[in-house]
């Protein structure tokens, strides 16, 4: 098994003058902390030139990340991310059989302990992401999610309010006897938005992790999945 800190922090996805898109492996962070260099420095680091993050994934979390190259190109990627302009979809697993198999999660995000984050019945701070489920397994599901707003945990809080939370998840899953995974089973799949009137589009397949690469998830991918933003999402009014 290759545990996720002896992998590459990243690859390139996509360069061009305004942007760079890379797929973030799992267990490195943003920004630089008491261990290690975040993820900015190195990727500064490795084009040779500053870079403006947009948007930000967890520690956990794999996938997709937009890094703008000038001041301009941040500002109106930013701007894109906080109105909600852009659509992303995310991938999690869970050993755990959720409430319900698909559908709408909606409610007000606040700080609970320890760093954690609880979904509320209130408007304060509203979340809101629709899902899909399926299982590839015995004892586990994969869950096709879309998130509507951008709020810190969303995915994570969102799903542990269904009663599914996120293998590997070292703030929701709650701690077993069982080996510890190998990451925490969130990834950053696919994005897309406009830039300049030109339209985007990436995908990232997950390809660390054990249970990611499991054939009935590759099969989930090319199969049911294989077009997901051509399935019956609902959108952010509603």
């Amino acid at each position: 098994m290759s545990h996720p800190d002896t992998a590459p922090a990243f690859r390139i996805i996509e360069r061009n003058a305004r942007f760079v898109v890379i797929d973030k492996a799992p267990g490195i962070s943003m920004h630089k902390d008491d261990q290690a260099a975040g993820l900015a420095m190195l990727l500064a680091r490795e084009l040779g030139q500053a870079v403006w993050p947009v948007h930000r994934l967890d520690r956990i979390t794999s996938g997709l990340v937009v890094f703008a190259l000038s001041a301009d190109s941040a500002a109106e990627l930013s701007a894109a991310f906080a109105t909600q302009q852009v659509s992303k979809l995310y991938l999690a697993l869970s050993d755990h059989k959720p409430r319900k198999k698909q559908g709408r999660i909606e409610g007000g995000m606040v700080r609970s302990r320890r760093g954690s984050w609880k979904l509320t019945r209130t408007d304060e701070n509203r979340a809101r992401t629709e899902f899909y489920s399926a299982s590839i397994q015995p004892g586990l599901r994969a869950f096709l999610c879309r998130p509507y707003t951008g709020k810190t945990h969303q995915i994570r809080v969102a799903l542990k309010s269904i009663g599914a939370p996120i293998i590997g998840d070292p703030i929701y899953h709650e701690k077993t006897d069982a080996a510890r995974p190998d990451r925490g089973y969130l990834h950053a799949w696919q994005l897309s938005f406009s830039l300049a009137g030109t339209p985007c589009a990436f995908r990232a397949d997950p390809d660390r992790g054990e249970l990611f690469r499991l054939p009935e998830m590759t099969a989930l991918l090319a199969g049911d999945w294989r077009d997901p933003f051509a399935l019956r999402w609902h959108g952010a009014a509603g």
